[in-house]
Parts: C-alpha cells; sequence; structure tokens
C-alpha cells in the first residue's frame, strides 16, 4: 500500500479535519470514556484494513450506545429545544412535527462548526429559512464521527461534510447523493496543507522525502498531503504519515517540533502564519484537490419532500451567498462566533468566496475515490453519478 500511516499511541479518535482549534476531549458525549476508547480504535483499525462496513456499522453501534446511555450532545448553532432525532420524523417520513410549504416537515440540517456552513448561519441569523417557509435547525457537532453518527441514525435530514465521508457511507449501507459543493468548486475556496516549525529547519517538500508527516489516515488532509507531496517529486515509499487523528494535538506537536511538519486545516494554518510557522504548501492554488459537500440521504433525496426541500434549501443557500460575498466582512463576527476561530486570526482570517449551488464534478470526485481505493478505505471501485449526485458500486 502506498503512502502508509504510522499509528501512533497518542489519539486516534475521528475528529472533523476542518475544525479550528477548541475541540472536545473524550468524554463529551453519550458514550462513556472508555467506550469511546475502544470505539475509536476499532474505527480506525478497520479504516486501515479498508473495511467501510466495519466503519459504518461501528458507527451504527454508536447510535445504540446513544440510544442506552442518553441523548447525544450537538452543539446547536441557534436557540434549539434538542436533539434532531426529537425534533425530526426519519428519513422517509414526510409527516415532521412541523408542517411547512414546499417541504411539509421541519428540518434538521447537521454540520461541524466550520466556515464551510457559514452561508446557512447566515440564512438562520438572518431569517432567510422563514422567508422561505423553512422550519430548520442547524446542528453543529463536536466530531466528525458523530455528525456521521447522526446521518446513519437519521437523526439529520442534511449534513455538511467531504467526498471522502459520503463516500464511505454510501459504501457502506448508507447511500447519500452529494447535492453541491460548500467550498472548493475552485482552488481558493477552504485550504489544506502541510506546516512545520521553524526549529525543525525543513524549507520544502522535498526534505519530507521519509519523513513522518502528522496526519489523520482516512481523510481529506491525508490526501492533500500525498497530492502536494507527489507533486514535489516525491515517491510512494518515501510518503510517510503519523497517526494523530486529534487536530489540536496535531498542531501543538508540530507547533512545538515534536513531529517534523503536519497536515492541516486552513483555520490552523491561518494561525500557524500569525504565529511564526513555516507552510511548506497548500491547495489554494494550482490542481483543485479538496472539496466540502452538502449532503443528503438518498431514501429522502428520492421523496417527494426531499426533491423539495432539497430544491428550497438550495435557493437559501444561493441568496446566502450573494450576500456573504457582497460584503464579506459584514459577516466576521458571526463566522468568528460559530466557527470559533482561534484569538490571532480573529481579524484577519480571510473570508472565503461561497459557490452558489452545483453539483461536484467527476473531475472533483474521481481522483479521490481511486485514491481510497488503492489506500483500501475502500473495498470495491465506486463510480459516481454527476446526474444523481449519487454512488454506484462495481
Amino acid at each position: 500500500m502506498r503512502g502508509s500511516v504510522r499509528g501512533s499511541a497518542r489519539d486516534n479518535r475521528h475528529e472533523g479535519e476542518r475544525s479550528g482549534l477548541r475541540l472536545p476531549d473524550a468524554e463529551r458525549g453519550s458514550i462513556e470514556p472508555s467506550g469511546w476508547v475502544m470505539l475509536r480504535r476499532r474505527i480506525v483499525r478497520g479504516c486501515r484494513t479498508g473495511s467501510a462496513l466495519l466503519l459504518v456499522a461501528l458507527l451504527a453501534s454508536a447510535v445504540l450506545l446513544t440510544g442506552c446511555g442518553g441523548s447525544s450532545h450537538p452543539a446547536s448553532s441557534g436557540g434549539d429545544s434538542g436533539s434532531g432525532s426529537e425534533r425530526s420524523s426519519g428519513p422517509g417520513d414526510a409527516s415532521g412535527s412541523a408542517s411547512k410549504p414546499g417541504t411539509g416537515r421541519a428540518i434538521v440540517i447537521g454540520s461541524l462548526a466550520t466556515e464551510d456552513i457559514l452561508p446557512f448561519w447566515v440564512a438562520e441569523a438572518e431569517d432567510i429559512f422563514a422567508e422561505q417557509g423553512l422550519d430548520v435547525s442547524i446542528e453543529t457537532f463536536q466530531s466528525a464521527q458523530e455528525l456521521i453518527t447522526a446521518v446513519v441514525s437519521g437523526a439529520v435530514d442534511m449534513a455538511m461534510t467531504d467526498i471522502m465521508v459520503a463516500a464511505t457511507l454510501s459504501a457502506s449501507g448508507t447511500p447519500v447523493t452529494m447535492e453541491w459543493v460548500c467550498l472548493g468548486t475552485s482552488a481558493s475556496q477552504g485550504r489544506f496543507g502541510i506546516m512545520t516549525s521553524p526549529e525543525s529547519g525543513i524549507t520544502s517538500l522535498r526534505e519530507l522525502a521519509g519523513v513522518p508527516v502528522g496526519v489523520g489516515s482516512c481523510t481529506i488532509p491525508e490526501y492533500v498531503m500525498d497530492k502536494l507531496l507527489e507533486e514535489a517529486g516525491l515517491s510512494d515509499d518515501q510518503i510517510v504519515g503519523e497517526e494523530i487523528k486529534k487536530v489540536p494535538v496535531r498542531y501543538e506537536m508540530m507547533a512545538s517540533n515534536k513531529v517534523a511538519a503536519a497536515a492541516l486545516p486552513g483555520s490552523l494554518l491561518a494561525l500557524g502564519e500569525a504565529t511564526g510557522m513555516v507552510l511548506l504548501a497548500d491547495d489554494s492554488s494550482g490542481t483543485n484537490l479538496s472539496q466540502s459537500v452538502m449532503i443528503v440521504r438518498e431514501d429522502l433525496a428520492e421523496t417527494t419532500s426531499g426533491i423539495a426541500m432539497v430544491e428550497n434549501l438550495a435557493r437559501v443557500w444561493d441568496t446566502a451567498v450573494e450576500r456573504i460575498n457582497a460584503n464579506p466582512e459584514q459577516y466576521r463576527k458571526l463566522l468568528v462566533e460559530k466557527a470559533q476561530l482561534p484569538e490571532p486570526v480573529r481579524e484577519s482570517y480571510v473570508i472565503s468566496y461561497y459557490p452558489t449551488t452545483e453539483r461536484p464534478r467527476s473531475s472533483m470526485v474521481k481522483p479521490i475515490l481511486d485514491w481510497m481505493l488503492k489506500k483500501e478505505y475502500l473495498v470495491h471501485k465506486l463510480i459516481y453519478d454527476h446526474s444523481t449526485g449519487s454512488f454506484i458500486e462495481r
């Protein structure tokens, strides 16, 4: 297998890769700490062996544990009165508790606390949902694992995630459709990259040949890391990752020179730039490597109410995007608050140009699917159907 990721005992939790510096401790959540440890070890092991089915089966078991131990603990982005599962019917049920024109049901949107979801935060703050006659709750989850669990269980109707997660879900028994790109229709929108500390003495990607780079396996940062190192001329056996799943830990180890370099999301790259770290490369120019996407469970997307829901929410997204792009600074305070941007970058963080709704193009999806298959993160080949936004197993 190319570009293997060396395991680390430091932390194996599957955390959101676009998140800022603040992430929860293992105790925060509905599963007891010992359960978290066992679950995340098994998930990482399943990912490394290419068992996507095992990955989602284990996430489904988290739903059962949640049912036994109490409700999940998403941090709501607005005033809400409970979890998404309590406010929403199941994906195939159009008889939700709040009947609204165009959908006939309340809508729950799940996301991590990242800049990618800003248009919906704007829609919430400026009552654009209400103007469209929609009853919407945005649930902000503390980790990617919790968000995936909510998608599998049907606790959320729509979710902001990435192509890799969408493919893994579909290959593992929870088919989803990718409705539009949140960030990443061009390389300048959103970024991931590789950073090092001044103390490392490293000044170029070529100096990372055979040197472990902190990263999380089976993630978009790992994909971007591999591609950036390939473009720099490194061969497969020269690309080495060191497993550090927890993003703040990864950043701190890089900053203290305990790992030679780290693959990081945009918010932490900005923090590093503001505090003297060395950016070796990112994906903000050249080949467009990374996208975040809005997904819907296929069993909902194929219903009449689901089709109406997606169409209405797409209009809301486009309206909010127009407002952000016309005056991005107007929404800085909202972004800082919701995305929990680190203090040193709150005034300088570049607010992205947001795209209007457009399905991910095949040219965006196929390279990621090919990479996942090569890394054995997929057991069987998947084909992306651009016309529907869904995946077909071959």
